[in-house]
Formats: C-alpha cells, structure tokens, sequence
C-alpha cells in the first residue's frame, strides 16, 4: 500500500505562538545563606532556659547541697566521737569553708547587684528625653562612677561645664565625653588584643581544636575585662549571665556572620584567596572576636553610644589584624 506524499506549510504562521508574548524565564532563586556556627552557638547559649528546667535545676542543687551539708555533719560528728582532736580540726575547717562560701556569695550578689545598676542606668539614658532627665541620669552616672581614681580629673570637668548647658542632647554627649570616652579607648584594647591573639593562635598553631579553646577563653576574658573597665565587676555566675547577655545581643543583631565581603574592604584585596587557608581562619576568627568585643562594650556600658562615638567594626578589625598579617598590595 503506497503512501501519499504529507504537505507541510511552513508559511502558515496564524496559529504559531509570538515570540514577545512568552513568558520571562524566571531566574532562580539564590540559597539562603546558611547561619556560620559561631551564629548558631550564640542563638543556642543565647535562648532562655525553660520554666520546667529552671526548677529542675534549682531543686538538683538543692537536693545536692542538702546532701552534702547532712553528710559533712555526720563525718565531722562521728570523727569528734572517735578523734576528738581531728574531728575539732575537721569541724574547724568545714565552719571555714562555710564562711567562704557564704563570702563568695556575698560577692556575686554584689555583682549581679552592679550589673543591674549598669542596666538601670542604660534604661535611663534611653529614656532622657527633656533636660531633668538627662540632669538625673548624669547624676547618677557621676554617682556610679565616684569611687575611679583614674576618672577624678574628668568628673572635676565635667562637674564645670554641666551647668552651662540647657539641652538634654547635648548634657548627654557631655557626660559620655568626659566619662565614658576614656574608658572606650581602654575597651577597645581589650578587643584588638583578644582579636590579635585569636587571629595568630589560628593561624600559627596546626592543632585542631587550639583556635577553638583560644577563641573561648580569649572572649570569656575579654568580656570580664571589659565589664571591669565599664564598672560591671563580674564574678563567676555574673560573668555567666554578661556572657549569655553579650550572646543575645550578637544574635538580635545578626552581627556574628564574617567572611571575605568583610575582610577583603578591611585588609585588602581577595585576602582569603591569597592567604593559605590557616591565615584565612585566623582572619575569619579574629574578625569574629572583634565583633564579641563590641558587643560586650555595648552590653557593658552604662550609657548607649551616640552616632560619633560609636566603634566601627571595621575600623576595630583593621586596627587589630592589619599588624599581624601584612595585606597584599
């Protein structure tokens, strides 16, 4: 059975679709980018424990120092019964340590105490809307600070030149120049230090875990340096809580992310490019810390910084890094 020749024409285009009316390609989506782990270790030490954990907490260490103290009486009753010398001397040494005890918790009393002042005085100072309020806040602020040898010349002017000014904004910026600036140039070397020592720690030694500790430590004592410098005076559980609050506060601003955008302004050029990989983690990590360390002053100070006197994270990380890895010209 033959086949009839099929006719196709190609000059008929009334049912062929436009070229000007299809549809845009639409252009894919970039990924989100994935939270680095230091973001996410802020967000987890930062998140409040639950109601159910705190009282399980609280009642695991009740329960524990009651067993503690009933089992230290009975060793030092029985001891007096056997050895009465030994067990006066035991006695004598469990009734000091209790009193020591009982003096470090005076002591982080005293600091979760002045903690809390630094807070109040911070709440304040946002709230000094009109000239009384920014008149107490800097009294309170003089008060705070009364006791720093090293601030007696600049409370002396600022007690001179408070009472020639009738703006709240500019009594404000007063305050802050004559008490807070000085001890800004003292935190900011805290920083750099910590952030150096990070940066060369990462670099410098192969181990794998040493950047690790180096970045935990050096912030840990970074942050109880710099609440010392602002007054906070920490103690062991209040440098806990300075710490988870240092945590939120670089988790609600979203400011623990650091990579080459940030580094190649700051250094020059494609620095994680060019460096070896080892001095491109101790950039990454060192920049990371300066970002902690500016956290923590803003957590630390009791008065909020002003648009001038504010640290720029870049100018920090310059000044701290530029020294220790020569950038590429």
């Amino acid at each position: 059975m033959s086949k009839k020749p099929v006719l196709f024409d190609l000059e008929d285009e009334t049912d062929a679709p436009s070229v000007t009316e299809a549809p845009p390609v639409p252009e894919p989506q970039p990924a989100a980018p994935q939270p680095s782990a230091m973001e996410q270790a802020a967000r987890i030490a930062a998140r409040r424990p639950s109601r159910l954990a705190r009282w399980f907490w609280a009642l695991l260490v009740a329960v524990i120092g009651a067993i503690a103290s009933v089992s230290a009486w009975d060793f030092a009753a029985g001891l007096i019964a056997r050895i009465p010398l030994l067990g006066w001397a035991v006695s004598a040494g469990l009734a000091l340590l209790l009193l020591l005890a009982l003096a470090m918790a005076l002591q982080e009393l005293a600091a979760l105490s002045r903690l809390r002042r630094v807070d109040a005085l911070r709440h304040q100072a946002e709230k000094a809307a009109d000239l009384a309020a920014a008149r107490a806040f800097t009294a309170r602020l003089e008060s705070f600070y009364k006791t720093r040898q090293d601030l007696t010349w600049h409370q002396a002017r600022l007690a001179e030149r408070k009472a020639e000014v009738m703006d709240a904004d500019a009594l404000l910026i007063l305050a802050e120049e004559e008490l807070l600036v000085p001890l800004d140039a003292l935190a900011l070397r805290e920083v750099e230090a910590a952030a150096r020592q990070v940066a060369a720690v990462t670099a410098l030694v192969p181990i794998a875990l040493a950047d690790i500790l180096t970045a935990l430590v050096s912030s840990l004592r970074m942050i109880r340096r710099v609440a010392g410098i602002y007054g906070g005076r920490p103690g062991f559980f209040s440098s806990w809580r300075l710490t988870r609050a240092v945590l939120a506060h670089l988790a609600a601003t979203g400011a623990v992310a650091a990579g080459d955008d940030l580094l190649e302004p700051v250094l020059g050029g494609s620095v994680l490019s060019k460096l070896s990989r080892r001095f491109g983690e101790g950039l990454v990590n060192g920049a990371l810390s300066a970002r902690v360390g500016i956290a923590a002053m803003e957590v630390c100070r009791p008065m909020p910084f002003s648009p001038q006197h504010r640290p720029g994270t870049r100018r920090v990380i310059q000044r701290a890094l530029t020294g220790l890895f020569s950038k590429d010209k």
